[in-house]
């Protein structure tokens, strides 16, 4: 071992520095992301690990950092989306938990940190994470089966590219929630008082339209193949947690 490091030391050999030139930032996110949630699986269904599941928040916070990480030709439209998607996510939490008027009655426990107004901070950057996600998933989707040389699709208007990309958008971050709230429920993340209700997905399909309304009023760069593969890395997460953890 001392001598590999002698070599590297003589050859000036920075590791990190070969990993960044050979391999491209997505595909870097990707391999950490993908390394994270694996421990996660086998940790909470293998090992039955507390300390896994109170990484959760941890977690969070890493997949956004490498969103913004990954994010091309970042500007001050995409920070406002940023800002104002988190702002937005943790004020709708904070209604309600405290009011029970949108989602229904449910609290939330302390696997996810800190708290204001009983509300984890890191649930605005869940938030984030699912509409930046979601929204540049359905963007590459339109931009792939639109492009010139696709043969027997039919194009779209710009108005009915922005109608998909808010409605299904906003349809494919309800199906994440649905298929994450019993994982939730179950890890201990929040609550409910009784069964989830109907009345929770139509509060999360009327929010995410709103935020991914402002998502594609905001002018940035939306391609990003680490977000669509994170998108993905996190269905699978969730569908095998629900799979095997939920009786």
């Amino acid at each position: 071992m001392s001598l590999l490091l002698l070599t590297i030391k003589k050859l000036n050999i920075n590791p990190l520095n070969l990993v960044i030139k050979n391999f491209s930032k997505d595909q870097i996110a990707t391999a950490i992301a993908l390394l994270f949630h694996t421990v996660g699986l086998l940790g909470i269904l293998v090992f039955k690990s507390d300390f896994i599941i109170h990484s959760t928040a941890f977690n969070l916070l890493l997949s956004f950092v490498l969103l913004v990480w990954t994010q091309k030709e970042k500007n001050h439209f995409f920070y406002l989306f940023i800002s104002l998607s988190l702002v937005t996510g943790f004020v709708s939490e904070a209604v309600g938990v405290n009011t029970g008027f949108l989602f229904g009655n449910y609290s939330y426990g302390n696997i996810l940190g800190f708290k204001w107004q009983h509300v984890p901070i890191m649930i605005g950057i869940n938030w984030v994470i699912i509409i930046y996600c979601c929204g540049i998933g359905v963007t590459t989707l339109l931009f792939r089966i639109t492009r010139p040389g696709v043969k027997d699709i039919p194009q779209l208007s710009t108005i009915l590219k922005s109608l998909s990309v808010i409605t299904d958008g906003a349809t494919l971050a309800v199906l994440f929630d649905w298929l994450m709230e019993p994982v939730a429920v179950k890890l201990g993340l929040w609550k409910w008082e009784g069964d989830i209700p109907l009345y929770n997905y139509i509060c999360w399909f009327v929010i995410s339209l709103l935020l991914l309304f402002l998502f594609h009023a905001c002018k940035f760069n939306k391609q990003n193949k680490f977000a669509v593969n994170l998108l993905l890395i996190q269905f699978l997460f969730f569908l095998i947690l629900r799979t095997f953890l939920i009786k």
